[in-house]
């Protein structure tokens, strides 16, 4: 074997056992194979509409509660009741990651009023918000692709629940495919009501594996 080609060979078998630098691509959200980690859901564009202050509960103490309670609340049941809030099954996956502490750093942020007037309408975020608030995301060093619901609209009255699916690149800190559904409410008491939106959400990526390719 001549030195030319023990050199060609040797740098093939080095690039194979290389980590890859290549980006991920939206192609792979659909590659049951690539991996992906469910990163929770994120409450920081979130506006409520519907509060009911003739019971005494006003503005600011709605959001205490909502901050304090129901956001951790609602991100520990993909823990918790995996068989039901499954990723995997959703995402056409064995299995997923999970790496909630990157949403709930961002959810512990939150400080403002969530409460919106009545008629604020739905979908107040545009996709190119998406895209801004993911290059400011701190995934906390991780790489590959990342799961994420931004819950944007919680409407009481409409029983809906609006949010922005989306998969990204943690690494490069870019979207690879975000897009809005909505969720109907329906369970027993504040926590379950508003699971149950997230769980529609949830059920309609698994039923619809097509739905953004």
């Amino acid at each position: 074997m001549n030195m030319k080609l023990k050199w060609l060979l040797a740098l093939l078998f080095a690039g194979l056992n290389l980590p890859s630098t290549f980006a991920q691509s939206k192609q792979d959200i659909f590659d049951g194979k690539t991996p992906i980690t469910w990163l929770g859901l994120d409450y920081t564009q979130a506006k409520y509409v519907g509060l009911d202050t003739t019971k005494g509960i006003t503005a600011p103490v709605f959001t205490e509660q909502f901050i304090k309670v129901y956001v951790p609340a609602w991100n520990y049941l993909f823990m918790t009741e995996q068989k039901k809030y499954n990723v995997a099954k959703a995402t056409h996956r064995a299995n997923v990651a999970y790496a909630l502490s990157v949403t709930e750093k961002a959810n512990s942020a939150l400080t403002g009023n969530i409460v919106a007037t009545k008629g604020a309408g739905f979908k107040t975020l545009a996709e190119q918000d998406i895209s801004e608030l993911v290059k400011r995301y701190d995934f906390q060093g991780k790489t590959g692709i990342g799961l994420l619901f931004f819950i944007a609209d919680m409407d009481k009255d409409k029983k809906e629940e609006g949010a922005w699916v989306t998969f990204v690149d943690m690494k490069e800190k870019t979207v690879l495919l975000t897009l809005y559904a909505t969720g109907k409410t329906g369970g027993m008491g504040f926590r379950n009501n508003w699971a149950d939106a997230t769980f529609d959400i949830l059920k309609q990526i698994e039923a619809y594996p097509h739905w953004a390719k």
